[in-house]
């Protein structure tokens, strides 16, 4: 049986050997296109780069309790909703590649994340109200496989441990906490307006 453990390390090690000796090199840019279009629906059509738009484009619209359409009809997905599923994607690889890296045998398991908005803030009824997020929350749950030998050395201080690196190592989650620098643009007629937020 091979060690999945030692497999990782040896896949990372050259990687991260190259990101110490050329820490530019670490730098990547990830880029979302989206298209607007002179039809009468508040949307988006968003592409993730090659590999997702030849897999499915996906439209983001208006969230129904922002007036837009059902979902269930037009197809029009809410940016908080795609929000929640960038971040159970990566939490769950993270999850994944950490356990991979501590030796636990995960047979199955669950991610799953839930956020509240205050739609008064989104629409400007309330001034005092947030708009974004008010609170979200990341849940996991994992099967150990009890087949595994390795199951043996899995104690409540391990899976302690695999649910903070996760937490650590979640590029979409770290992103969330840490609220990066963020610049804004918008160019039109002629005109620019940049902020910083």
């Amino acid at each position: 049986m091979s060690d999945p453990a030692a497999a990782l390390r040896a896949r990372q090690a050259p990687i991260k050997e190259g990101y110490k000796s050329n820490p530019s090199s670490a730098l990547v840019t990830l880029k979302s296109h989206g298209t607007l279009d002179s039809s009468s629906s508040i949307s988006c059509s968003l592409s993730s780069g090659p590999a997702i738009a030849a897999a499915k484009a996906k439209v983001a619209g208006l969230h129904p309790a922002a007036g837009g359409p059902d979902a269930a009809i037009s197809g029009e997905l809410c940016s908080g909703d795609m929000l929640l599923e960038a971040l159970v994607a990566c939490a769950g690889v993270t999850l994944k590649a950490v356990a991979t890296a501590l030796g636990i045998p995960i047979k199955s398991g669950t991610v799953s994340a839930e956020g509240d908005l205050d739609f008064r803030g989104t629409l400007g009824v309330d001034r005092e109200a947030p708009v974004g997020f008010k609170e979200i929350r990341l849940n996991f749950g994992v099967e150990i496989d009890e087949a595994d030998e390795r199951s043996k050395e899995v104690d409540g201080a391990k899976l302690e441990k695999l649910g903070k690196l996760t937490e650590r190592y979640c590029v979409v989650l770290q992103t969330i906490v840490k609220k990066p620098e963020v610049r804004v643009s918008l160019v039109g007629g002629g005109e620019t307006w940049e902020q910083t937020a």
